[in-house]
């Protein structure tokens, strides 16, 4: 069998421009026809084509270069730098500019604020393009690492035990500074010592800081690192992270908004993203669904309040199980006289309400009463008797849960899987997301509307196709 050699001093001719080198139909002309569709002063962008000093790279030019970046898994400075000298897409999208990485990593960091809105300007024009109803929304959370160690984050127990240690070093140092000899003063090991001593009194500075900036801001824990990210716990362990959250149309999936907050769950997030879909859709939508996770009464009452039908099972709808002999659920409450009555026909009346002032409590008149119970030990073992908390807003909560259970809204929630978890599955496998780039909540938030921009270019895309999707966004 012959084989093809290759020859690189075999003589060919070139295309003689640069826009020859993309087809027609190419990806990559999708993106750039969606950033030159993109409002910069909206943005908050400021082009000063006559300003002096040194010329600076189009700003136009390098949201392309992230955008597209993004989109294909290259977010470090350096792998930008090398595909704006190498990779022919890159090359054509850039016009042939070639900025190096700290370029591209100063731009995108002074850009925070204009990166954030991003998202907001594509969802809109999804919008415009009829490719997002705002009718039902989707909403979801995933934790994304922090560019932090969780080694960097201390708190109060952990900067207790390491000012002791170190206060012990400081005391011992000392002990064998003073048992050195006056000859000894020029020998190594005692200048070793002194640059010990001097090293460990200004860790125990920094440590005092932080324990200062932990009593002040009533924080639990921070990270020297990035002060804003917090502690996070997966399958994968705890790591200093951030919580990302989006909200998804249900027409085509498409990211109406994106997010991301400094908390290890969603319990309080879900009238929070749903608000900020509304305004980036300038109308309600009409059901908003999310995971038990952010089954959180309260939260869901804000919603609820709206007008909107919220499709949330409670956490305990989402164990699926029958509730066993003596929980809650067992006990028959009477409204009208606010007392629950327990399996054996006893009565719990109402003592008092909690100190956050979400739940109210109800005791067994005697405590005598339980202990004479046969299922004493197992329906409760406190002296007291039973207690049972019942929440302020129990009826909204029981309310939603039937709401829940309706065969329209199990349709709905049947959805979610299918339009609230492909997002984060794009960003984390195919674009390769395993931590943040930038620190901070600016930062973090920029790159989360970069990477919720991506998908939705990528599924107008799918779609519509390059070259519909390139005429409707020029038109």
């Amino acid at each position: 069998m012959a084989y093809r050699y290759g020859d690189r001093n075999q003589t060919s001719f070139f295309p003689q421009s640069i826009e020859d080198y993309v087809p027609e139909g190419d990806p990559v002309r999708a993106y750039d026809a969606f950033v030159e569709a993109l409002d910069l002063n909206e943005l908050g962008i400021v082009l000063e084509p006559n300003q002096v000093g040194n010329s600076a790279y189009y700003p136009r030019a390098m949201l392309k270069l992230l955008v597209y970046g993004y989109s294909y898994g290259e977010r470090s400075s350096r792998r930008l730098e090398r595909a704006v000298n190498h990779n022919i897409s890159f090359i054509w999208l850039m016009g042939g500019l070639k900025p190096d990485h700290k370029t591209i990593a100063r731009f995108r960091r002074d850009n925070r604020e204009p990166l954030k809105k991003v998202l907001k300007q594509c969802a809109r024009l999804c919008l415009k393009l009829g490719l997002i109803d705002g009718n039902t929304l989707f909403i979801d959370g995933s934790k994304i690492r922090a560019n932090a160690s969780i080694k960097n984050t201390w708190t109060k127990e952990k900067g207790e035990r390491c000012l002791q240690h170190l206060d012990e070093r400081i005391e011992a140092i000392l002990s064998e500074c003073e048992k050195t000899d006056e000859a000894e003063r020029d020998q190594a090991s005692y200048v070793s010592l002194k640059k010990e001593l001097k090293d460990k009194e200004a860790l125990k500075d920094e440590v005092k800081k932080i324990m200062e900036e932990l009593a002040e801001e009533g924080q639990k824990s921070v990270n020297t690192t990035d002060a804003a990210c917090t502690r996070i716990k997966s399958i994968q362990g705890s790591h200093a992270g951030y919580n990302g959250q989006l909200v998804v149309d249900d027409k085509y999936g498409l990211i109406v908004s994106g997010d991301v907050v400094s908390e290890n769950n969603d319990l309080y997030q879900f009238a929070g993203q749903v608000n900020q879909a509304h305004e980036i859709l300038g109308k309600k939508c009409e059901v908003a669904c999310a995971d038990s996770g952010y089954a959180t009464t309260d939260e869901l009452k804000k919603v609820d309040e709206q007008g909107i039908k919220v499709v949330v099972p409670s956490q305990r709808q989402a164990r699926e199980r029958e509730p066993r002999e003596f929980e809650k659920e067992r006990f028959k409450y009477d409204a009208k006289d606010d007392r629950y009555i327990c399996p054996g026909g006893h009565i719990l009346t109402y003592r008092h309400t909690t100190k956050d002032g979400t739940a109210k409590q109800y005791l067994i008149s005697d405590g005598n009463i339980c202990k004479g119970c046969k299922h004493y030990g197992v329906c409760t073992k406190s002296r007291r008797g039973r207690m049972i908390n019942r929440l302020v807003n129990e009826e909204v909560r029981e309310r939603l849960e039937a709401q829940y259970q309706e065969a329209e809204s199990q349709t709905i929630y049947k959805k979610r899987l299918g339009r609230s978890e492909p997002p984060f599955g794009h960003i984390k496998r195919n674009l390769r997301v395993s931590s943040f780039l930038l620190r901070g909540l600016d930062g973090v938030k920029a790159e989360m509307s970069l990477l919720g921009s991506c998908f939705n270019i990528a599924r107008m895309i799918t779609i519509l196709g390059v070259s519909v999707l390139i005429e409707r966004l020029i038109n």
